[in-house]
């Protein structure tokens, strides 16, 4: 079922691409740059992960109370609950960069699990950076990857589309830091299921 409110730019229909390409677009769709910290790119040491399409996607609205990289702090308005068919999930910042419409950080692991029906946990084992300067494929900059250790925690009533706060932690190989509190306008989720597939993960948006 895909909600009414879904707007028409996130066009994901078109041949498959990876789901970081296709979150990417849809974060673009989303977000203008307002007042914030310009970046500089974040040097990364590691190869990317195996390819993965994404089934189900999920925009949420609100603000970063707290949300700092690498010890500098910046502003956002969306964040995204990203899930690939292969298991891999995404919590995708949009940063409020006045410089970069591209600027979109993700906190990226596998294994998620629900604790009860207000609540999402996922270990996180990679940070995907995104930005103007990264090089493209097919048009849409292809981020870069860092392991790292870390947790997101999601909570709200899923099942209702209603997401209270999402905060997430994480440290990579070269000890960079990065931190989310995103706490929700109340608006309700909107998701979008891009294509079936068999459930890796637990699912907290069933």
């Amino acid at each position: 079922m895909v909600p009414s409110h879904v707007s028409p730019p996130m066009r994901l229909c078109r041949p498959p691409l990876a789901a970081t390409f296709a979150l990417t677009a849809a974060l673009a769709a989303w977000v203008s740059p307002c007042f914030a910290e310009s970046s500089a790119p974040i040097p990364v040491n590691n190869p990317p992960a195996p390819n993965a399409y994404i089934d189900l996607l999920a925009l949420m609205s609100g603000h970063c109370k707290t949300f700092k990289v690498a010890g500098r702090t910046f502003a956002c308005k969306t964040v995204a609950y990203a899930h690939g068919d292969k298991g891999r999930v995404n919590f995708a910042v949009a940063v409020d960069d006045p410089t970069d419409d591209s600027h979109v950080v993700s906190f990226s692991g596998e294994n998620g699990k629900r604790a009860d029906d207000n609540s999402y946990e996922l270990p996180i084992d990679r940070m995907l950076l995104n930005s103007k300067d990264r090089p493209r494929v097919d048009g849409l900059p292809v981020p870069a990857e860092q392991t790292s250790t870390g947790l997101c925690r999601q909570t709200g009533n899923f099942a209702a589309r209603k997401v209270k706060d999402v905060t997430c932690s994480a440290t990579d190989s070269e000890g960079r830091a990065y931190e989310l509190l995103f706490v929700s306008d109340g608006t309700p989720v909107s998701v979008r299921r891009i294509r079936q597939s068999a459930p890796s993960i637990q699912d907290p948006f069933k």
